[in-house]
């Protein structure tokens, strides 16, 4: 078994135990991306996104980039959610400009019949980063894996890549049902033998992002989204040598399915920037923390504006416990570095400031 460095900021952990903190801890979803230069170096070095990804000391590299120039209180793995659809044989690869392409989408019985939970090996090169990254942070913050949702890498394998209106996807929903049903059973498996071998590794906590259920009706999210959701959540590891490992789950445009995703089984509900953070915190109660839920787009506003903003959010869900500050989805690729940084540091002085207050 690995040994690893003593955590030395622990504040992301509590704050997702509800645990009470010195202040709010943040860290960004696409925290490690084309925004920072130092990125975008290391990306023209490996040659591609995948090459990149593929490789444990590079993937490592721009893991810790964000960490080394910002006082974030997480760091996340540096990797895809279509790792375990590429494992699956699906012919996974990027095209510029254009984003992820499957060269082998499922469009057939026969096809989906046949897909199968690949071997973890083929996946070893994301164990082994995690393991790099764990050991190259040296206890500095935690580190999160994670993964995609089944039901939203389903949307990538049957629709052969992005799309603006899901329609092969919700024809095969509508038409044969029993298909789509098979296609999340094997991927709530492999997402979860996925996930307990990054916890294995050395993740400290993980995350399931659900980026396409918020496209569904009511019902057909609690069938083919949330329930395999649960699904993964139930075969997770949740402790390692005592340690507890936090689940966050996060569905974007989910606001209005909060009380039944709150009762799953993670610690975390993510919440993206369209839901008010004291109506959420009020309807989830103390059965889950929340991590959110500022707009990315503020990122292109003045100093002034972000720092405005980033009060205007820790205000809503106050000092209470249980809140990560993150935004609402990815950082863009157009944001500037330096506000990044503003927004990091209002988090921080402000939320201390918050609670200062509150003890005079």
């Amino acid at each position: 078994m690995t040994t690893f460095a003593p955590l030395q900021n622990d504040t992301f952990l509590r704050a997702l135990r509800r645990e009470p903190t010195e202040y709010t801890p943040v860290w960004l979803m696409r925290q490690a991306g084309r925004y920072l230069p130092e990125y975008r170096a290391t990306r023209a070095q490996a040659g591609s996104f995948m090459q990149l990804a593929q490789n444990p000391e590079l993937a490592t590299e721009v893991t810790i980039q964000p960490i080394d120039r910002y006082n974030l209180d997480a760091a996340i793995l540096f990797s895809d959610i279509l790792t375990v659809p590429d494992a699956m044989g699906l012919g996974l690869r990027f095209v510029e400009n254009e984003g992820p392409k499957f060269d082998r989408p499922l469009r057939d019985e026969v096809d989906v019949q046949r897909l199968e939970v690949p071997d973890m090996a083929k996946l070893e090169y994301v164990f082994d980063a995690v393991t790099k990254i764990r050991k190259t942070l040296n206890g500095r913050v935690p580190l999160i894996g994670f993964a995609g949702s089944p039901y939203t890498i389903a949307c990538y394998m049957v629709e052969g890549g992005s799309s603006s209106d899901f329609r092969t996807i919700k024809s095969m929903m509508y038409s044969r049902p029993d298909l789509l049903h098979h296609i999340l059973s094997v991927n709530a498996h492999a997402t979860a033998l996925y996930l307990n071998a990054q916890i294995a590794a050395g993740a400290q906590a993980v995350m399931l992002f659900d980026t396409w259920g918020g496209s569904l009706s009511h019902q057909c999210y609690q069938e083919f989204s949330l329930s395999y959701m649960r699904q993964v959540v139930a075969q997770l590891n949740r402790e390692v040598n005592g340690e507890k490992i936090p689940v966050i789950v996060f569905t974007k445009g989910g606001g209005q399915w909060l009380e039944a995703m709150s009762e799953i089984g993670a610690d975390a509900l993510g919440l993206d920037w369209t839901t008010n953070l004291t109506q959420a915190k009020a309807r989830v109660g103390e059965r889950v923390a929340l991590q959110g839920n500022i707009d990315p787009s503020v990122l292109f506003g003045s100093e002034a504006v972000i720092r405005q903003t980033v009060r205007q959010v820790l205000d809503e869900y106050g000092t209470d416990v249980g809140h990560v500050f993150n935004l609402g989805h990815g950082i863009s690729q157009f944001a500037t570095p330096e506000s990044v940084g503003f927004l990091v540091d209002e988090v921080h002085r402000y939320s201390r400031s918050m609670r200062e207050s509150k003890s005079a």
